[in-house]
């Protein structure tokens, strides 16, 4: 009896010993660095005040399913003459969300008419709350946070673009 005790305790031993020594971890770190996702000029906006004067932009164009999901995601930062214009087929109320998003934004919401409808100023990196157009809307314009108010856009402003 005491045999059979003896190698069954052995036995819980050895597997212990064994998962400990497996589960070990080493000095060596593995880094892994992401690849940088650098600006892609594929447009230009325009963005027309009520007063006649415009802003300039260079823009990325968002209008595939994985480029509206991704959107601005891991990047480390934008120029302010630059910006991403999501383009979506129908016209609706839009939610957007910082989830993966480094730099802080303003979101202009953009109806079919191509007239601004609303703003989500200043959203915040990695913020995973949602940010509504409040109104429905056929496009999304991001620029860097502070530019809006700094441009002094306002609702009704109105926006071209070329591809």
């Amino acid at each position: 009896m005491i045999t059979k005790v003896f190698k069954l305790s052995y036995g819980v031993f050895v597997l212990i010993f064994c998962c400990a020594f497996v589960s070990c971890k080493s000095d060596y770190k593995k880094e892994v660095k992401q690849t940088e996702i650098k600006f892609t000029k594929e447009g230009e906006l325009t963005i027309f005040k009520g007063d006649s004067t415009k802003v300039n932009l260079d823009i990325e164009i968002a209008d595939t399913e994985y480029d509206t999901q991704t959107g601005l995601m891991y990047r480390n930062s934008m120029a302010p003459n630059q910006g991403m214009l999501f383009i979506f087929e129908d016209v609706s109320e839009r939610f957007f969300y910082m989830k993966n998003t480094r730099i802080p934004l303003d979101i202009i919401y953009i109806d079919d008419q191509m007239k601004i409808v609303s703003f989500q100023k200043q959203a915040q990196p990695f913020n995973e709350n949602s940010l509504p157009s409040n109104a429905p809307a056929k496009y999304v314009l991001e620029i860097n946070a502070g530019l809006s108010d700094q441009w002094q856009l306002a609702v009704n402003d109105s926006i071209s673009f070329e591809r």
